[in-house]
């Protein structure tokens, strides 16, 4: 998943960045709205994040153009203004949320699943259905909704989380090969961390495992990779 983040301070736009990688996502950088927009045409994003005060075209008028361009892709607004008449002005351009400076790493991130799940396509057909979500042993996991469920308990995903998980459906019976996991879950240009995956399998592993030191969903291969039986 592509996010557009058009932000004229770097540190908070390389924060910002950092924070979405981690999480999964593809970053693409605008230092301000005319950039925005020249990169939005070249991308197509799934999802923006605009700063308001910005040079040579604010967050205001970059999100008009964006919303002729597509009336469908979620905007969030990054805004150190709280009055009102600005939230308001916001949302009548077509905003789906605001998330107000300073802002918190959680903050971020919940807001950003939450107007994911909010944007996205609602189609409760069979077929729709059954091609969206998988099970992982006594899991449902639905990859667009960035969440798990098991006996009607929600599980919250990042989307790498997602990533591995599918990963992992797909090649059911099969050794995942560490190569693998980083070329699907990371990217191909990512350089390969075997802390960097034990790490993130030990943490998924805690989300949806019952019995995390003897897991029956993602279990380790040593010295290759990982497995789910099925």
């Amino acid at each position: 998943m592509k996010i557009l983040i058009a932000e004229d301070d770097l540190n908070i736009r390389l924060g910002l960045c950092d924070l979405l990688e981690d999480e999964g996502y593809t970053c693409i950088e605008a230092s301000n709205g005319a950039d925005a927009l020249v990169l939005f045409a070249q991308h197509n994003p799934d999802l923006v994040l605009l700063d308001i005060m910005m040079p040579e075209l604010d967050g205001y008028a970059a999100c008009r153009k964006i919303r002729q361009l597509d009336e469908q892709v979620p905007v969030i607004f990054i805004t150190a203004k709280s009055e009102e008449i600005d939230q308001v002005l916001g949302l009548e351009l077509g905003a789906d949320d605001y998330i107000k400076k300073p802002f918190g790493t959680r903050e971020v991130i919940a807001r950003i699943r939450a107007v994911i799940r909010r944007c996205a396509p609602k189609d409760s057909s069979p077929t729709k259905t059954a091609k969206n979500q998988f099970e992982l042993a006594d899991i449902l996991v639905f990859p667009e909704q960035m969440r798990a469920e098991r006996e009607g308990h929600k599980i919250e995903l990042t989307l790498r989380d997602v990533k591995i998980l599918e990963l992992l459906h797909q090649e059911q019976g099969k050794v995942v090969t560490r190569d693998m996991l980083f070329d699907y879950c990371w990217g191909r240009n990512y350089l390969p961390s075997s802390r960097t995956l034990d790490q993130h399998i030990s943490k998924l592993r805690k989300l949806i495992e019952i019995d995390p030191k003897q897991p029956q969903i993602i279990k380790t291969v040593h010295g290759i990779g990982y497995r789910y039986d099925g």
